[in-house]
């Protein structure tokens, strides 16, 4: 099933998330965002000269459209991230697997009914964000909503993002050249903010930091093509569901690298997150889950 590339991407996506953490005791947040794009950029580009697929598109404001929302996405995480606690940023990207169960719901609810498969699979997706909850346990402060609010907006921009993917796939945009036009524009994101926080310089000291921006950019590439093919050619809703497993790779290697503690209630929405991945795989072999 195409839509399990999508575990291979979380796979990926959690590792690289090691990494950032690692790079950024040595560099800004408008640093890393660059590296990873231009990274990403010049891997892909190498990909698609192999693979014979030229750079022009017959689609480019949809190829627009999706770096916009993707980087805004982007740059709104990276801001809840700095105001807000770690789990609750996430828990709020997150919500991005429940916005596209809910346009989906609406726009098959306009189309025609929605069969009980397709809610049994959004329960799943519901089930998973629960696991997520019960493992992050995010928190708001009194002083804190408006971060809360432009976390929410990266879900939603986020949601947007993916639906995007999905849409320049049944295009017949091939997978490489979306991946390399939103590496593109993360590398621009990242050069303007550069511009208002500058470049910080290469020195003996972050050389532990410098030494991981290679593998965020290449981790970055593998994951972008892993998930934009299984949103290319997968169910949609499932592979939405099929992204949490991002947070039980994460837990785990919080575990394994850093010595963090999992809790009971953490080891709970782990096992539910898996369950109901399964279940929803499960679901997507029967005919017609959109």
């Amino acid at each position: 099933m195409q839509a399990l590339w999508m575990v291979v991407g979380a796979f990926l996506f959690a590792t690289m998330g090691v990494c950032v953490k690692l790079a950024a005791t040595g560099f800004t947040v408008a640093e890393l965002v660059f590296y990873r794009g231009a990274v990403s950029a010049a891997l892909i580009w190498l990909f698609m000269r192999a693979q014979g697929t030229p750079l022009r598109s017959q689609v480019p404001w949809m190829h627009a459209w999706r770096s916009l929302i993707g980087n805004l996405s982007l740059g709104a995480w990276f801001f809840a991230i700095g105001a807000l606690p770690l789990a609750t940023a996430m828990t709020l990207n997150y919500t991005s697997g429940m916005w596209i169960a809910l346009w989906i719901v609406c726009v098959e609810s306009f189309r025609r009914k929605v069969s009980r498969s397709q809610f049994s699979l959004i329960a799943s997706v519901a089930a998973s964000f629960l696991g997520v909850l019960l493992v992050l346990r995010p928190t708001v402060e009194q002083n804190q909503w408006f971060a809360a609010l432009v976390g929410l907006a990266s879900g939603i921009s986020a949601a947007l993002a993916y639906l995007q993917v999905a849409a320049l796939g049944k295009a017949g945009e091939p997978d490489s050249r979306t991946v390399f036009y939103f590496a593109m524009g993360s590398a621009v994101v990242g050069l303007i903010g550069i511009g208002f926080t500058g470049l910080t310089a290469w020195t003996a000291q972050n050389w532990h930091a410098t030494r991981w921006l290679a593998p965020i950019g290449i981790l970055a590439a593998l994951g972008q093509l892993c998930m934009t093919r299984a949103y290319n050619h997968g169910s949609t809703m499932l592979v939405a569901n099929l992204q949490y497993s991002a947070i039980v790779f994460s837990a785990i290697f919080s575990l394994v690298l850093f010595g963090d503690v999992i809790p009971l209630l953490g080891w709970m929405g782990i096992i539910l997150i898996v369950v109901s991945n399964i279940i929803g795989t499960t679901l997507r072999l029967r005919p017609s889950v959109s």
